[in-house]
């Protein structure tokens, strides 16, 4: 019923900018807090960043004053702006969303498929 796609993914010299797009679509009520997620391989899925409905964000250590995590509401989307990536920012990247539904109170829970970002010169 719902669908998160990610894109923006790819790859990039350290120091250099990617920017993440992750579209909402379905029956669509209402959409809380976004997120993005990463996983290194090997590693266990991480937070990187939130942002609230009213957007309020959040952010994990590693990434403050590099990545801003913004959102367009009307589009059902949300953004990941990462700069001054470093090689350790390499992972897939997981769009999520608290989301409701048409026709139903409690929201749920979604991911996307993961997009790829890869810091390498």
């Amino acid at each position: 019923q719902v669908q998160l796609v990610e894109s923006g993914g790819g790859l990039v010299q350290p120091g250099g900018s990617l920017r993440l797009s992750c579209a909402a679509s379905g029956s669509i009520s209402s959409i809380f807090t976004m997120r993005w997620y990463l996983q290194a391989p090997g590693k266990q899925r991480e937070l990187v960043a939130g942002i609230s409905s009213g957007g309020s964000t959040n952010y994990a250590d590693s990434v403050k004053g590099r990545f801003t995590i913004s959102r367009d509401n009307a589009k059902n989307t949300v953004y990941l702006q990462m700069n001054s990536l470093k090689p350790e920012d390499t992972a897939v990247y997981y769009c999520n969303a608290i989301i409701r539904t048409i026709g139903t109170f409690v929201p749920t829970e979604s991911w996307g498929q993961g997009t790829q970002v890869t810091v390498s010169s």
